[in-house]
């Protein structure tokens, strides 16, 4: 599913143009944020792209969003 990243003056957001959301990334896995799972304000988890920890920001990406069993 693409997955907008980008800054904002709160933190980090998610915006899942399929669904018309936008929420800030309130959970990272990994601090550089690539490569692992975060969680969204509204609890949707998803699987980022490992990409380097420089990559500028905003960005659009293709990540796994997980089911809520996972």
């Amino acid at each position: 599913m693409k997955v907008m990243i980008r800054r904002t003056d709160a933190g980090l957001s998610a915006y899942v143009p399929k669904k018309d959301l936008e929420e800030p990334i309130v959970k990272l896995e990994n601090e550089d944020l690539w490569g692992g799972i975060v969680t969204l304000g509204n609890g949707w988890r998803f699987v980022l792209p490992d990409l380097p920890r420089d990559t500028r920001l905003p960005i659009t990406v293709e990540a796994r969003k997980l089911s809520d069993e996972d």
